[in-house]
């Protein structure tokens, strides 16, 4: 098996460290005031996102008179910041994690652990506490869930002569071939791209009836139903082309695509082009049954070393709570849907049919698979679709080979 570079909690990387210990130097003490201060690290780095945080956060500060000093990270390297600032004793008081990392962080000791209480627990979305937990307790509290859902550009389907609805996955198939053969591009297939190339690939792995792990908790990689599923994918590939997610989002807005999975982040650009006809549809099933999609989610959670420990964990309860959480998601139409039950489906979230498709598309998702070393499988899932999409490796041959390699890493003491 080849190394990987992976980040540990116990192998520091100096340049990192460097850049968190300089984004933290202001005075905890709040300048010199007598107010509290906690520090919350975060990913809503767009102007509007960065408003509607802070409205909700300034609700926070004015019923608790609790300053809430804000650090924005990007997705591209605040994971390797935040593991930086815990390997220096010096984390933020309150961290959001995406759904795949916390496992990590939580197996590694360095979070808070939060009442398992099934009132406080059970206000939430069941399916979205398992990221959050570690041998049966709570380390973090969800509080967003979105999906991602079938977009068709309807003027490449009609120009292709296709005129039947969309309702399983050969049926997307046969609809991409038609534009292809026309000189139009049926499907975007999401190419080399870190850490978003599985979410394309793990939902035609849990329709076609594959999994990650088995029964039993083994790697399953190599199974019957992935091969069909990464077959499926190739397939798809064939009739359009292979991009970044990126690329392929600002593909389909310009109308060059007649099939993209994507996120509800590309609503809002959808709508300002007033040209594109595009429907909205839920993923494609097979063999009589719903097509599944991935479910990610954003997830809030207390460092271990904070010293604020009962202001930090009053934030991530205000947080996460359903007022506070639909008041974000109002505003920030990419954000998805409150994980607490109250406003889950608030009827102001699903006014448009775009997003009653997102909604009901929950209904139909999953999360990865809850495992402190999720990030290196996903690693070996990502590499064996790229081999199969560039035509290095059979499908078959792929998976094998993925398969080699996630028992490695499952069994690594």
């Amino acid at each position: 098996m080849k190394n990987r570079s992976t980040v540990t909690f116990f192998h520091l990387i100096f340049c990192c460290t460097c850049m968190v210990l300089a984004g933290c130097s202001s005075d905890d003490s709040g300048g010199g005031s007598d107010i509290p201060t906690i520090r919350f690290w975060h990913f809503w780095s767009e102007p509007s996102q960065k408003e509607a945080l802070a409205a909700v956060i300034l609700q926070y500060q004015q019923k608790y008179q609790v300053k809430v000093e804000l650090t924005e990270l990007s997705w591209n390297d605040g994971k390797a910041k935040l593991q930086a600032a815990f390997n220096s004793g010096n984390p933020p008081d309150v961290v959001e994690l995406g759904s795949d990392w916390i496992a990590q962080f939580s197996s590694a000791g360095v979070l808070t652990q939060l009442s398992s209480n099934p009132t406080e627990v059970g206000r939430f979305i069941n399916f979205s506490m398992a990221p959050g937990m570690w041998g049966n307790k709570a380390y973090a509290y969800p509080w967003i869930v979105d999906t991602r859902v079938l977009y068709v550009n309807n003027d490449l389907l009609k120009g292709a002569g296709w005129n039947s609805e969309i309702r399983t996955l050969d049926d997307l198939l046969n609809a991409s071939k038609k534009v292809h053969e026309v000189g139009g591009f049926g499907y975007g297939a999401n190419g080399a791209d870190a850490h978003r190339l599985y979410k394309k690939v793990l939902p035609l792995m849990w329709t076609m009836g594959g999994s990650v792990f088995d029964a039993q908790g083994r790697p399953a990689i190599n199974s019957p139903e992935n091969v069909k599923a990464f077959t499926m994918m190739l397939d798809l590939a064939r009739t359009g082309f292979i991009e970044t997610q990126r690329q392929l989002d600002a593909s389909f807005l310009q109308g060059k695509l007649a099939f993209w999975i994507s996120g509800s982040w590309i609503l809002d650009k959808l709508n300002a082009n007033k040209k594109l006809d595009y429907s909205v549809l839920e993923i494609p099933g097979s063999d009589g049954k719903p097509g599944i999609s991935f479910m990610g989610g954003e997830y809030l959670a207390v460092s271990a070393a904070s010293k604020n420990q009962h202001r930090a964990t009053q934030f991530v309860q205000f947080m996460t709570s359903g007022e506070q959480a639909l008041s974000f998601c109002k505003k920030v139409s990419e954000a998805g849907f409150p994980a607490d039950t109250s406003q889950y489906m608030n009827a102001e979230l699903i006014r448009t049919p775009a997003k009653k498709v997102f909604a009901q598309q929950l209904k139909n998702a999953k999360m990865t698979p809850v495992h402190p070393r999720w990030l290196d499988i996903e690693e070996v899932i990502e590499d064996a679709a790229v081999r199969v999409l560039l035509g290095d490796k059979s499908p078959q041959d792929a998976l094998n080979d993925a398969q080699h390699e996630v028992l490695e890493i499952v069994d690594a003491k």
